[in-house]
């Protein structure tokens, strides 16, 4: 009786901690906020949910539809130079685990490209099971659900798997500022992103004007010579630096 409940109470401290996530863990997340930086001011909320499982290093994983939360540090009005938005992740929270979030941004997809990205390339494929589908991830990569394979043009890069779990190995892309690092070495749960992933996607004119990997760490600058502006139902890649 006493091992029964020395091994829940450590399994209960487990999932309580607020241990942070080893650097290079990728989160790919839907955000349900809308951002427009001709509205929102400092300290707006912003809530999202997991898409896919990931997988950490230790063997555990945080679950698909676990929330994550962040809040919008500063808005530059659209004006010359133009608009900017700051943001910043801060929790995830996953059956009672509040984890704490220092993280850069790999990409962010419109809603539009989001769905395009969950639809068959070929317009007679929604006749067949959707595990037979072939999509095009966004960023390129094209899903053979069918083969259970991912495929960009050097080759195979990751798999597929039933539940739209797609695992894949990133693969740097420093020209459009996600050089190596942390977390390439290991299978990643990217959802609906490609592998080589890298910078905004269907968002007319605003680009990355920071990532958030350098001081201050984790906080991600938006920048448009118009207006930042993002519907709600957006994805995002994410990955986790500074961590121990």
């Amino acid at each position: 009786m006493f091992w029964i409940r020395f091994a829940t109470a450590l399994l209960l401290y487990a999932l309580g901690s607020d241990q942070a996530l080893p650097a290079g863990t990728v989160i790919p997340v839907m955000i349900s906020t809308g951002l427009n930086a001709a509205k929102d001011e400092p300290g707006k909320k912003i809530e999202g949910s997991v898409m896919q499982a990931v997988p950490l290093p230790s063997g555990g994983r945080i679950d698909a539809r676990a929330r994550i939360t962040g809040h919008v540090v500063s808005v530059g009005k659209a004006q010359p130079p133009g608009a900017t938005m700051v943001l910043k992740f801060d929790t995830i929270e996953d059956h009672g685990r509040t984890i704490p979030l220092t993280v850069a941004l790999l990409a962010v997809a419109s809603s539009q490209s989001v769905a395009e990205a969950q639809a068959p390339i070929e317009a007679n494929s929604d006749l067949e099971p959707v595990s037979q589908w072939v999509t095009r991830q966004v960023g390129g990569d094209v899903v053979n659900r069918g083969r259970g394979k991912v495929a960009s043009h050097d080759g195979i890069v990751g798999r597929w798997m039933e539940g739209s779990w797609v695992l894949v190995r990133l693969t740097p892309n420093p020209k459009a500022g996600c050089p190596i690092g942390p977390g390439y070495d290991r299978e990643q749960a990217t959802w609906i992103f490609s592998s080589a992933a890298c910078g905004t996607y269907g968002l007319n004119e605003a680009t990355v004007a920071s990532p958030g990997r350098t001081s201050p760490l984790g906080e991600i600058t938006l920048k448009s010579e118009r207006n930042v502006a993002i519907r709600g139902g957006s994805g995002w890649l994410l990955i986790t630096v500074g961590g121990e």
